[in-house]
């Protein structure tokens, strides 16, 4: 039985009902780190793990909502003028719901069965899928049109999704994850510009792999040095603007134009500047190389972006350098950086398919006899957007 078949089996159990099933990626970020809140140039890839939503339309407007990876229940009244976040997993679905609705997309209630098949807390954007999941079956149950929907109908669902997060959980995040979710493409990363919203497919060969390792640690300083960072983006942005008129981002300032002002400005919050520009130089580097088959020159690039991660911006930590460290010493690794906010959680590596059992099995026991923690490792090749799963008709 298929997973969408024992979803819609499950969900019958609890409803008694049918279901239609839906389904969206997470996702990972071959390059770009802390680019997407300047206006920059990211480069993710949607993976092969998603959360699942089975569900069914209501005829009042109540949101019937149940977590099978929480075991958990929850129930909301969509014509409540007092709904408010939880501060806990129910705030992303009841948080899309309040925003589409805000986006003047009528929705009906639903019965929802979710069940997500991400790591959580491992930097794979876990929220996002479940966020993009929901949007996807609540407008679909309400007769609003999701599959085969255009790019500017994606665009569209995808702001919504961060809106939710960002105003109703309150997560500053920026757009990459959702958008990246509901645009994946198999066989390919996305070169996106964050301002924009335009993007590029870019391939990724099929004899190369993605595989992420999950360091299991976390440290706790992660959230208040995030928002520390993007402060001093800002401060960056406000001090180079009396120089270099007409900028709204580090994403209009050139290197040169940053070394030529270089000093205007705090030696931290300059090294901070310096990363971004650098960075945004380096995706565009990555998505060149990639589309001319130069896979090397991509690595070589993450290697770049990986140091200047941890001594530029210094959202790196000791664990996530040991496990570069331990990368790019196996056979058949071809780039390895940390990925995600940092302070822990996962390295994205592209490792040739020929040693990426060898690598793991290599990299999984020197880890853990370096740090006593057994590492998660998750191998996969780029997916396919979120949307509707087809399912043979249900027996009775």
């Amino acid at each position: 039985m298929t997973r969408a078949s024992s979803l819609r089996e499950l969900f019958r159990s609890h409803f008694k009902t049918d279901a239609q099933i839906f389904r969206a990626p997470g996702r990972t970020n071959l390059i770009g780190e802390h680019t997407d809140y300047n206006d920059g140039f990211v480069m993710p890839a949607a993976i092969g793990a998603h959360c699942w939503i089975a569900g069914s339309a209501r005829d009042d407007r109540r949101l019937v909502l149940r977590s099978e990876n929480f075991g958990e229940a929850v129930e909301s009244d969509l014509d409540s003028p007092s709904v408010r976040p939880a501060k806990s997993w129910s705030d992303y679905p009841i948080g899309v719901a309040v925003m589409l609705e805000r986006a003047g997309l009528k929705i009906r209630g639903a019965n929802l069965l979710i069940q997500g098949e991400i790591p959580i807390g491992a930097g794979l954007s876990s929220s996002a899928a479940i966020e993009v999941a929901t949007a996807s079956a609540l407008l679909s149950l309400s007769g609003h049109d999701v599959d085969g929907i255009s790019n500017v109908g994606r665009t569209k669902i995808a702001r919504i999704c961060q809106q939710a997060e960002n105003d109703f959980v309150g997560m500053r995040c920026g757009i990459m994850d959702q958008f990246a979710s509901l645009n994946g493409q198999e066989g390919h990363a996305l070169l996106l510009d964050c301002r924009s919203l335009e993007f590029e497919p870019v391939p990724i060969p099929k004899d190369v792999e993605l595989v992420i390792c999950n360091t299991m640690v976390k440290h706790s300083l992660a959230s208040g040095e995030y928002n520390r960072r993007r402060a001093d983006c800002e401060e960056a942005v406000r001090i180079l603007a009396s120089a270099i008129p007409g900028i709204r981002a580090l994403r209009d300032v050139s290197l040169e134009q940053l070394a030529r002002h270089k000093k205007l400005l705090p030696e931290i919050v300059y090294r901070r500047a310096l990363h971004v520009i650098s960075e945004n130089a380096r995706v565009i580097e990555a998505g060149d190389a990639l589309k001319r088959g130069d896979v090397a020159a991509c690595g070589a690039l993450m290697r770049e972006s990986h140091d200047s991660l941890r001594d530029l911006y210094e959202v790196s930590c000791a664990e996530l350098d040991l496990m570069v460290e331990l990368a790019n010493k196996q056979k058949g690794t071809l780039g390895a950086r940390m990925t995600g906010g940092g302070f822990g959680g996962c390295t994205i590596n592209l490792v040739d398919s020929r040693f990426t059992e060898e690598f793991r099995k290599n990299i999984a026991r020197a880890y853990e006899d370096a740090t006593k923690l057994t590492p998660e490792i998750y191998v996969w090749t780029p997916a396919g957007p979120a949307g509707p799963v087809a399912v043979e008709p249900a027996s009775d």
